[in-house]
């Protein structure tokens, strides 16, 4: 694996990483060959001498020098990333950690502060690595594979809905992801929201039966967008939305804030909401045209009682994009990016022991996941209220360090 990982930490692209990358797949089998021919005829003519010791791994062995640079350099450096990039949290984020950033008294102290300092540090890391270079995409096609492998019909069970001639078909992919096809029934035509299992989008447009004419994408993390490029060029008059700012693969027509999408019946309004990304959307289906609910389509903007992290902005960032969809109304159905509920509500259990109304909806997960059925489709709800003196912001703040401290676990 490091092997393949190797090229994307050289400096350039195409054709010559592409002659690096086969250089040191086919290095590295000529050499384990040649050592296990080595091997087998010392065995035959000294059986009786000692065995030599285990050789290094495939992807770390020596590579023949050229033009004088060290040909160890790129491998070394990419199965260094690769360890940081696939470890866990390391001891600096555990359980004894969690005690020591509590949300009440929330007094400042070096411990809270170096403990918060360490987890910004290591998620801005990971999610440098996993944006910025081809690790991301490796990583990406690695979770594919896996889910795949894991949830050969999704991981969860999902119920379509049907409005007045508008319907919107939550598909599970990944493994906690969801992507949707929202169709007008009459007209045939799809949209596909955040596609990032191309061939599971592609399986429920032909079991539907419809043109897929647009996708929608909320930003640009892979596990939102790693569908584009596949679904685009099988459907050649896909248009593929979003913001120009989030560097979205195979962007064709950029989206501002309170554009409008419109396909057959549908009217689907892209809604800035930055915190998560810089570029992050959301997409409200207008209800009116089909009298019928509107819908919240919210990336990782909103989950059920929780919200994404916050990446390319600050606490006060990602408070206003929330008070932009939390004032949508208490029909709008939510349509989240993640399968979270019950996690979320579990970290609410830490925060708030004692809040029935989260007893009530835990309970309510719980029923639906032991079935393995989604819980998208509700409402928005309120936000979060400022108390203690303390702003929203800075609780919102606070409440995201802890839900970090608390997956870490």
């Amino acid at each position: 694996m490091a092997a393949v990982v190797a090229a994307t930490a050289l400096k350039g692209r195409g054709a010559r990483n592409a002659r690096v990358l086969r250089g040191i797949l086919s290095g590295a089998t000529a050499n384990k060959a040649s050592q296990n021919r080595t091997r087998a005829l010392q065995s035959q003519s000294s059986p009786e001498c000692k065995e030599e010791p285990e050789p290094l791994p495939p992807e770390l062995e020596y590579i023949p020098r050229k033009r004088g640079k060290n040909p160890m350099k790129a491998v070394g450096l990419a199965w260094s990333l690769l360890h940081a990039f696939s470890s866990q949290y390391s001891s600096a984020f555990s359980t004894a950690s969690l005690s020591a950033l509590t949300l009440l008294p929330m007094s400042p102290s070096k411990e809270k502060q170096k403990t918060a300092t360490c987890i910004s540090t290591w998620l801005f890391n990971r999610y440098s690595l996993y944006t910025r270079t081809w690790l991301g995409y490796l990583f990406y096609r690695q979770q594919l594979r896996r889910a795949r492998n894991r949830y050969p019909k999704g991981h969860s069970r999902t119920q379509p809905r049907l409005f007045n001639g508008v319907k919107v078909l939550p598909i599970p992919v990944l493994s906690d992801n969801y992507s949707y096809l929202i169709i007008d029934t009459q007209a045939r035509l799809a949209v596909a929201v955040d596609p990032s299992d191309p061939q599971a989008v592609q399986a429920s447009i032909e079991k539907e039966g419809v043109t897929l004419v647009a996708i929608l994408c909320t930003h640009k993390h892979w596990d939102h967008s790693g569908g584009n490029r596949d679904l685009s060029r099988r459907h050649q008059d896909c248009r593929v939305y979003g913001s120009p700012q989030d560097g979205i693969p195979y962007l064709t027509h950029p989206l501002c804030h309170q554009d409008v999408v419109s396909v057959g019946r549908l009217q689907i309004r892209a809604l800035a909401t930055p915190g998560h990304t810089q570029g992050h959307l959301v997409y409200l289906l207008d209800g009116e045209p089909y009298k019928g609910p509107s819908c919240l389509f919210s990336g990782d903007l909103l989950f059920l009682s929780g919200c994404g992290r916050t990446f390319e902005g600050t606490a006060e960032t990602m408070l206003s994009s929330l008070d932009t969809v939390l004032g949508l109304g208490d029909d709008t159905l939510l349509w989240p990016g993640h399968e979270y509920a019950e996690e979320n509500l579990g970290f609410a259990g830490v925060v708030e022991p004692e809040n029935l109304a989260r007893e009530r909806k835990m309970q309510w997960v719980q029923r639906q996941r032991m079935e393995r059925r989604s819980t998208e489709a509700l409402g928005p709800g309120p936000g979060p209220t400022g108390d203690d003196g303390y702003s929203r912001a800075q609780l919102l703040e606070k409440l995201r360090q802890l839900k970090d401290l608390h997956k870490s676990k």
